[in-house]
């Protein structure tokens, strides 16, 4: 092992010279927690309410409301009728959408063409 440097362990130190999220007090953290579990659970009431046909994916990504703007467009497009993991990626695909994206994150363009390829 002639020319390569010794491997030293870690110092400990070095968890504390990265930057890390400022402390937040307890009702900071109760306040944030409930923030989730709201948007949590109105999600998966939409998810309900697409898969009965209560609500349209084409309204929701046209005008998204905030509570969406996070989650991921390839799981708003698994909770439509007879749309599956095949169907769905085959749609982000052809829209040039990476199945990671999420509803506030696309274009004006990616919007517009994927709403546009699921009404034919």
């Amino acid at each position: 092992m002639q020319g390569s440097a010794p491997l030293m362990p870690p110092s400990q130190d070095t968890a504390t010279t990265h930057s890390a999220a400022p402390e937040r007090s307890l009702t900071q953290r109760l306040a944030a927690l409930e923030r989730a579990n709201d948007v949590r659970s109105r999600r998966a009431r939409l998810k309900k309410d697409l898969k009965a046909g209560r609500a349209s994916i084409h309204e929701l990504l046209e005008k998204p409301p905030g509570y969406i703007e996070t989650a991921k467009v390839l799981d708003m497009l698994l909770a439509v009728p007879k749309y599956g993991r095949v169907k769905a990626h085959k749609a982000l695909s052809h829209c040039r959408i990476s199945p990671s994206k999420t509803i506030g994150g696309l274009s004006e363009r990616q919007r517009d063409e994927l709403v546009k390829h699921l009404r034919s």
